[in-house]
């Protein structure tokens, strides 16, 4: 239970950090090639704040809020019953765990997702009035007027995303932390997780960040009652041919400025929480002190849209 709750708190600082990087990243991903608001990543973060003021950059940040809670417990509970079941604490079932993991918390990370990229996008031209007062405002008009279908817009591009990118976050963090000796009880384990799970994040997005920039495409068609894109192989069809194949690194130096520092903060708050926690929990008289479970302790939160 403990291990959830600060895994929580630890999802809730992470976002609070990284969600003006992900505003500049989904503005970025979808802004037309022929007509840009912006020439970059800082170009957009002051156009922003200049326009719409600092929390223009925090603009869908309920939805990410509102569903860290269920993604942490999807997230935390099938990445560990994944280890249990495969048994062996190895860098390949690491791996295999954090992608069951990233396919199960797909239920609640698409449509979280969904409601997060249309409300980063009031106050750009593809949302020039403001459709909707919040983000469960958002999600209720979605609902309406498009159903379940609509709330699962970008389904399969989150899978595609979520699935081999936790794979790979969970391999990366075990690898790091085992070399750096991430255990409990040495004097420089915060700065040595800081950076374990700040370059899992960032090893996590580059190995999906394409399918990402399809994924905020698809799920920003149709803002404004404009659709564009037939299916996933139309928008890369046609994301290609009007940008080249370098459209798919739009936004990604936002997307990595902000991977660090996100999954930076999550570690050094879950750690910090775990560790006061276990300052109160009653001690075996003899003080018999036992080897942890690596994978118990260290155990990295979810990144939405995430990381």
């Amino acid at each position: 239970m403990m291990d959830f709750i600060a895994g929580c708190i630890g999802g809730a600082a992470g976002v609070l950090v990284g969600h003006p990087f992900d505003t500049v990243k989904v503005r970025l991903q979808v802004q037309s090639s022929q007509r840009p608001l912006y020439r970059g990543t800082f170009h957009c973060f002051q156009s922003i704040i200049r326009n719409e003021s600092l929390l223009g950059l925090y603009s869908g940040i309920g939805s990410p809020m509102m569903g860290i809670t269920f993604i942490n417990a999807l997230v935390f509970g099938a990445q560990g019953n994944t280890m249990r079941l495969l048994g062996e604490d190895t860098p390949k079932n690491q791996f295999l765990a954090g992608v069951a993991a990233g396919t199960l918390q797909c239920v609640v990370c698409c449509p979280m997702e969904l409601v997060k990229t249309r409300m980063q996008l009031l106050g750009t031209k593809k949302s020039s009035k403001k459709l909707y007062k919040n983000s469960m405002d958002c999600f209720l008009h979605i609902y309406k007027e498009e159903g379940l279908k609509g709330i699962n817009r970008g389904m399969v591009t989150t899978l595609l995303r979520e699935a081999p990118s936790f794979g790979v976050y969970f391999l990366a963090f075990d690898v790091l932390s085992r070399n750096l000796g991430c255990e409990p009880g040495n004097r420089f384990i915060i700065p040595k997780l800081l950076f374990a799970g700040g370059m899992a994040g960032v090893f996590s997005w580059l190995s999906t960040y394409p399918v990402d920039v399809i994924k905020s495409r698809m799920q920003a068609d149709g803002v404004g009652g404009v659709c564009q894109y037939d299916g996933i192989l139309d928008c890369v069809r046609q994301s290609i041919r009007k940008e080249g194949y370098m459209v798919f690194t739009k936004g990604l130096t936002s997307t990595l400025v902000r991977a660090f520092p996100v999954n930076a903060a999550t570690f050094a708050t879950v750690t910090l929480i775990l560790m006061y926690a276990r300052r109160f929990e009653k001690e075996p008289v003899d003080c018999e002190v036992t080897q942890p479970n690596h994978q118990a302790q260290m155990q990295p939160q979810a990144q939405s849209s995430s990381l």
